[in-house]
């Protein structure tokens, strides 16, 4: 396949040539192979399904901060904690559209929005939220939202509404989810994917490094995702951002050749799916940012903030793409 392949080539790719059958045990055996060789094999894989010289820039929005009645440990705006986040209601829709209109003069493809709730509100607040997905996609952005569970009419009506993807990450392997967080468990992430995709949205879906979470967790997320069928679209790899007043706030750094080594089974796993690089970028050197995107990583999130922790500034991203003679993914493309 011609390693000039447009995102939007992409979606032309037969399931038959990608795999949903894995089992964990190749998993854990992909995610153990020397590093040299196993982001070798990502690389070069990487190159059949995309552009080897693109990265797709996203911006993420808090459209709704703190006060969630979740109690996932790794997250500042959970309820549960005093992180030092500041209560917010709902954005005014007008606003939102703006950021969005500035970001997409800056070359950003995806815009997308992020709130703080278990589940996504029925009435004023939901019909709010249609509106920044009708807005945002009038510009010809690629619309993303993060608003918690879904119910299957939500999911219809904002794909209706323009929505292109739905952000529900699974954070972590079934066997240690029960550890971090006890407000839900994993099959009500399963049941808001299923209604994702059944209403014809795709599906963003990944999760979190350094967590507490042994090597077998890792190889059982990237497990999970691997299999569901069809892969999700957009893969985020995030690393925690350790945030004073999480129960998580005291977990050792983890190690970046971690994060390149997930981000390398995953692209070798879900050959065609954009694989990003997404919170915890601000603690990774250039260098290690770099190995990266050698390992299959095309996709990264720019401006100030990650919905309330820090990211590098634009200059940066455009400093290092610059330097690597890499290039933003045209907004075309998907």
């Amino acid at each position: 396949m011609n390693s000039a392949l447009s995102g939007a080539a992409q979606q032309t790719i037969p399931d038959a040539q990608l795999r949903h059958d894995w089992k964990k045990e190749e998993v854990v055996a992909i995610y153990a192979t020397p590093l040299p060789e196993l982001v070798y094999r990502a690389q070069s894989l990487h190159r059949e399904f995309h552009a080897p010289d693109r990265v797709q820039t996203c911006q993420l929005i808090s459209i709704k901060t703190g006060g969630c009645p979740e109690d996932c440990a790794y997250c500042p705006q959970s309820a549960h904690y005093d992180a030092g986040v500041e209560r917010e209601g709902l954005l005014d829709p007008q606003h939102v559209i703006s950021v969005a209109r500035d970001a997409f003069a800056r070359g950003v493809t995806r815009f997308c929005m992020g709130s703080a709730w278990r589940e996504a509100p029925q009435g004023r607040e939901f019909e709010i939220v249609l509106e920044m997905v009708r807005g945002v996609s009038s510009l010809g952005m690629e619309v993303c939202c993060t608003l918690g569970m879904l119910t299957s009419d939500q999911a219809v009506r904002l794909k209706e509404a323009g929505l292109t993807a739905y952000n529900h990450n699974l954070d972590t392997s079934p066997e240690f989810y029960g550890s971090i967080i006890t407000t839900h468990v994993y099959d009500e992430r399963l049941r808001t994917l299923a209604a994702v995709r059944q209403a014809g949205i795709t599906v963003c879906c990944g999760g979190i490094l350094g967590m507490g979470e042994k090597e077998s967790d890792r190889a059982g997320l990237l497990h999970q995702l691997a299999t569901l069928n069809p892969h999700p679209e957009s893969v985020p790899i995030n690393m925690l951002v350790r945030v004073e007043g999480t129960p998580l706030a005291a977990m050792p750094p983890l190690d970046p050749l971690e994060m390149v080594r997930a981000i390398a089974t995953a692209r070798i796993l879900m050959p065609a799916s954009r694989v990003r690089l997404a919170a915890g970028r601000k603690q990774l050197s250039p260098e290690a940012v770099t190995l990266c995107f050698l390992a299959g990583a095309n996709s990264i999130f720019v401006g100030e903030k990650l919905l309330t922790t820090p990211n590098p500034g634009v200059d940066e991203d455009e400093q290092l793409l610059q330097s690597l003679g890499m290039k933003p993914l045209e907004s075309h493309a998907v």
